[in-house]
């Protein structure tokens, strides 16, 4: 398969997989104000500025805005055109991306992804926004699961889904940490909190519903929302598809069976450094993300290694010296969309 090929699909899956996520966190945080309806400017403000910081956007996000607000951080995670990480550029450059290898993908897959493009630079868009962005989000998400299962569905299980699915559970790990990031303030620096309250055990709820967790975490711990076993389950449950566990296990499947080397071996570094991170979730307990470095410190490693990982894939499978001046450029080109569009560890 060709490099720009493999480029493509990677990307094209992981923007689907952060319009995606983004349009989650939106949604669950506009459904938390309705349980928070005396609110003054300033507890606002704390609502919304963690979302921006654990997206890793918050010095750009104050560039272009002044406060943050509920208009002001949702337009800015949905529509704003100079975020690369807002739901609407996340789409438009997976769109674009499937355009390059639009001979790789079933006509199914192209229309679905191509009508979600449309919708989004529709007036229409706009107006379901204003009238009920819950009903907007909903129609975002239905779509970006429509998407991933016409993937598994419709297409054969080669090399370039292999690329689909690695970039697929690349940005999905690293979106659910990032989600669990967003409450790390309620959080001592280090163990965990002798009581919960209600306000706070409302907001972890709503990082469960964020990762659509909620209906499994219950089936195990019932009703009982303590931010120990919100983490637990969320970095290392072995079986929800959204756990960060999970999904760098089927990374790294994904990368094995591109290069061929069974489990225990490696032939790259972004096969190394998969497996050393699953060695470290499959041996380390919740416990020890508690005490020994605290649930913030130990995500923002956790995302170096993610961002590692991709590094290494692209050195690995994208990037190859050329010897004309034409290659060359277009190397440096997709160099500067992997290095531009890795998002920065939470703040």
């Amino acid at each position: 398969m060709l490099s720009r090929v493999a480029n493509s699909l990677y990307w094209m899956s992981r923007y689907i997989e952060r319009a995606d996520n983004t349009s989650r966190i939106v949604d669950v945080n506009l459904q938390l104000l309705l349980d928070h309806r005396n609110m003054n400017s300033q507890q606002f403000s704390e609502h919304w500025l963690p979302i921006i910081e654990a997206t890793g956007d918050s010095a750009a996000f104050w560039k272009l805005k002044d406060v943050a607000t509920a208009e002001t951080v949702t337009d800015y995670l949905v529509f704003e055109p100079k975020n690369t990480n807002s739901l609407v550029s996340s789409i438009s450059q997976a769109r674009e991306n499937a355009r390059m290898v639009r001979d790789q993908l079933t006509v199914d897959i192209w229309e679905e992804l191509n009508r979600l493009y449309l919708y989004l630079h529709s007036q229409k868009a706009r107006e379901d926004w204003e009238t009920s962005p819950f009903d907007f989000l909903h129609q975002v998400k239905a779509s970006s699961l429509t998407l991933q299962g016409l993937t598994d569905a419709t297409i054969p299980h080669n090399e370039g889904w292999l690329f689909l699915q690695a970039g697929k559970f690349l940005e999905r790990g690293d979106m659910t940490s990032r989600i669990l990031d967003v409450r790390h303030g309620t959080l001592p620096e280090r163990g965990v909190p002798a009581t919960v309250s209600q306000v706070d055990a409302l907001a972890w709820a709503s990082v469960l519903h964020s990762c659509s967790a909620w209906d499994a975490y219950k089936s195990i711990h019932g009703a009982e929302v303590h931010p120990r076993l919100v983490a637990e389950f969320l970095l290392l449950s072995d079986n929800f598809p959204r756990s960060v566990k999970f999904c760098v296990e089927r990374l790294n499947r994904s990368l094995r069976r591109i290069s061929g080397v069974s489990d225990g071996r490696f032939c790259n570094d972004s096969e190394k450094l998969a497996g050393r991170l699953v060695a470290q979730l499959q041996f380390g307990t919740i416990d020890e993300v508690f005490q020994l470095l605290g649930l913030h410190q130990y995500i923002d490693a956790l995302q170096i290694q993610l961002i590692d990982i991709g590094n290494a894939l692209f050195n690995a499978y994208i990037f190859q010296p050329f010897q004309n001046l034409e290659a060359e450029i277009l190397v440096q080109q997709e160099e500067q969309q992997q290095q531009g569009l890795q998002r920065s560890p939470a703040a």
